[in-house]
């Protein structure tokens, strides 16, 4: 009996050595995650020709930087009305209530998809197609969720076998991105006034929300969905682009008149601008439809807030440019092949 118990003690010690191995390697992957470390809006903000440079704020000084994960408890913890009683529980985190808390974007664009009757097809949870390597990390390091190397969810996942069933994916092949086409429009928050926001401290009421235009830009070897975010701080002007997925995903994909030979395409390829966003009596009046990102042809108006009203700013000097998360404009080759006539 004694060389059971003695036995028994040692495997008991051993386990909890493998246990403790086994906490420490997820906290030590946890640590390095997205979601823990806020990496992706530093790196947007202070690098790469980022919003800091128009502000010179540091990005720890600015609220944004409190968007971390900092435990379990802020995504499994559950309380019990009832009973006063707390348990971590996988149930709460895979609500998506639970993830919309912070994904603030994508709290708007359900709100605004139920408005437009353009509710993404799957109507599922988050956790059904993120995995647990894009929500607790892989133990390595990333600048983005957009870092080509970082694990993330690919359409291919559970779509691979439609892949080549329709004239559309035999046509575009491996040069254009699930997103492009059934992704129905870019949910955007445009003209965020920093003035404001650092006066009051609220973001309420300090940009235009849209879900009017989808854009497309090249990213990881193909054409796919994008978004813009313009900004105004004391009269400067920027402008971002980026390869954006907005969780609005129609069963049918777009139609080939939606983005060959539109007007959008017919303005660029003269060398004209499309006017993006136009301020007119007082209102904001967004493009609508698909359009291609090309270098200075997308026009943006920039607007500060004065009360509860807005008016263009004073001067005519350019916005700085940024292209974040890998993204790249489209070339004139692939502008080309967008206006030429289709035959359907």
């Amino acid at each position: 009996m004694s060389r059971l118990i003695a036995l028994l003690c040692c495997v008991l010690f051993v386990a909890s050595f493998v246990w403790i191995e086994s906490v420490g390697g997820q906290d030590e992957c946890f640590s390095k995650s997205l979601h823990a470390t806020g990496e992706g809006m530093r790196y947007w903000y202070e690098e790469e020709g980022g919003l800091m440079t128009i502000t010179g704020i540091p990005y720890a000084d600015l609220d944004c930087s409190k968007c971390h994960i900092k435990s379990c408890d802020q995504c499994h913890l559950e309380q019990d009305e009832g009973t006063g009683t707390c348990a971590l529980t996988n149930e709460k985190a895979r609500n998506t209530e639970t993830c919309l808390v912070c994904h603030g974007r994508e709290k708007l664009t359900y709100k605004m998809c139920e408005t437009t009757g353009t509710l993404d097809v799957h109507g599922r949870s988050c956790s059904d197609c993120h995995s647990a390597a894009e929500m607790h990390g892989d133990g390595q390091s990333y600048s983005s969720m957009r870092d080509p190397a970082a694990p993330r969810v690919a359409c291919t996942d559970c779509h691979a076998e439609t892949m080549g069933e329709s004239r559309a994916h035999t046509v575009h092949k491996e040069k254009l991105d699930c997103a492009a086409c059934h992704v129905s429009a870019t949910t955007a928050c445009m003209n965020c006034h920093m003035d404001t926001f650092l006066e009051t401290g609220s973001r309420k009421g300090t940009f235009f929300p849209m879900q009017d235009w989808l854009l497309l830009i090249n990213y990881d070897g193909k054409i796919t969905s994008a978004t813009a975010m313009t900004i105004v701080y004391e009269d400067k002007k920027f402008v971002c682009y980026a390869p954006y997925f907005t969780h609005a995903v129609q069963g049918e994909g777009k139609q080939c008149a939606d983005c060959h030979g539109t007007e959008a395409v017919k303005m660029i390829k003269a060398g004209e601008s499309v006017p993006m966003m136009e301020y007119e009596d007082g209102a904001v009046v967004s493009w609508k439809g698909v359009v291609p990102v090309v270098d200075g042809q997308l026009d943006w108006v920039y607007l500060n807030k004065k009360g509860d009203a807005w008016e263009p700013v004073a001067n005519d000097d350019p916005a700085t440019v940024q292209y974040v998360a890998y993204g790249t404009p489209l070339t004139e080759e692939q502008i080309k092949k967008m206006a030429m006539p289709f035959k359907k």
